[in-house]
């Protein structure tokens, strides 16, 4: 095991030295300890079987402040794929009991601000938090093609876009729009997904906007959440599309007063309710309105197909 520790009395101070210290081609499992403290660093992960593991989850705090509206040296603003605070370029990552924060600020102010980046397959969060505004969680890989020129630029514009498999485990993920977005497959299990209150608008913001590829089976599949704001009521979407095939289903979810009526949003694409799939299992609380949803999506009679085995398919990552 690795140690990090701000005050000098693990192994590292700083936690990009302890991940470049293992080698690039690492084939064992590896664990990063980091002990309490705020390490502001902008960080890249990419080695694989790595943990990071945080000595408490309030008080390991990764963060950075990089935000898309930022000019670069060049007068080119950094955009949504510069602008993260973690960089997850690997497969087989493990994180636990950490904070991964950008702290940029609101997404009107700054723009777009990435808590994380996640490009890889078998990639599991367990009580983890992760806080940012708009575009909080990107779960790559990237679409397979830019509606705006250069809206890509980035580590990863031009890489081979390959699904990959998250699971995120009693995690705290806030945000205000589109704060899960991408196209992984990716499980959320027992998570709390809390919407950010904006003081302008009476729509204060979209919790997902997968961009799930044509054929892919999986989207993003909410099981057992909580849905949790200080939003005023009817005033959130649950997902609209980032692109056209998203797929976004929550299996026995608790919705706060704050999720909108209607649930979904086409994003003011037509066409997309054709191709998208939204779903949803015995939802309670005050947001769940199955007869008030929009016409073009679903309520599922049975669960069956989106279990967690089902969803993540061969790959058993070992749960505490």
């Amino acid at each position: 095991m690795i140690t990090v520790a701000k005050d000098g009395s693990g192994d590292f101070t700083k936690v990009q030295d302890a991940i470049n210290s293992i080698p690039k081609e690492n084939t064992q499992p590896i664990t990063i300890f980091i002990k309490s403290g705020t390490y502001t660093e902008l960080l890249t992960i990419d080695r694989p079987y790595l943990t990071l593991e945080g000595e408490e989850v309030t008080s390991t705090i990764l963060t950075f402040h990089n935000y898309a509206n930022m000019l670069m040296e060049d007068g080119m603003k950094r955009g949504t794929f510069r602008s993260q605070s973690v960089f997850i370029d690997t497969h087989d990552f493990t994180a636990k009991n950490i904070t991964f924060e950008n702290s940029a600020g609101l997404g009107r102010e700054v723009g777009q601000a990435l808590a994380v980046y996640i490009d890889g397959d078998c990639i599991y969060f367990e009580n983890c938090h992760f806080l940012g505004d708009q575009d909080t969680i990107f779960t790559g890989p990237l679409p397979p093609t830019v509606i705006q020129k250069n809206g890509f630029v980035g580590p990863k514009e031009f890489a081979p876009r390959i699904n990959g498999r998250h699971l995120y485990r009693n995690c705290f993920i806030c945000g205000g729009v589109d704060f899960i977005f991408g196209s992984a497959t990716a499980f959320f299990d027992h998570c709390e997904i809390y919407s950010n209150r904006h003081e302008e608008g009476a729509i204060q913001g979209y919790t997902t906007a997968a961009s799930t590829a044509e054929g892919q089976e999986y989207g993003y599949v909410f099981s057992e959440c909580r849905f949790t704001s200080d939003c005023p009521p009817n005033s959130v979407y649950l997902g609209r599309p980032w692109r056209n095939f998203a797929k976004t289903v929550l299996i026995n979810c608790y919705l706060g007063e704050h999720i909108r009526k209607e649930g979904w949003h086409n994003w003011n694409k037509p066409e997309a309710e054709t191709t998208t799939f939204y779903a949803e299992y015995h939802s309670t609380g005050p947001g769940a309105a199955p007869e008030s949803r929009v016409p073009w999506s679903h309520q599922l009679e049975d669960p069956t197909d989106f279990s967690m085995d089902k969803v993540l398919g061969d790959w058993k990552p070992s749960l505490q």
